[in-house]
């Protein structure tokens, strides 16, 4: 895990459990289609794992930027 992950909100997280809502803005994920590129952690992967169904991840390059 040494790479760099690109983070796009693909479902709404209206109408979600209180702690998905503060995850998926603690990602930095405010609306759809948004993406955000996070370096890939132990803690950013668990974030994803919790949120998994509402976002899709690709992996990047180390030189792509948002």
């Amino acid at each position: 895990m040494a790479g760099r992950l690109r983070v796009t909100l693909e479902r709404s997280a209206t109408r979600r459990a209180p702690n998905q809502k503060a995850t998926v803005r603690a990602l930095g994920l405010k609306r759809l289609n948004a993406s955000v590129i996070h370096d890939d952690t132990p803690s950013i992967r668990g974030m994803l794992y919790a949120v998994r169904h509402l976002v899709t991840v690709q992996e990047v390059d180390e030189n792509e930027t948002a």
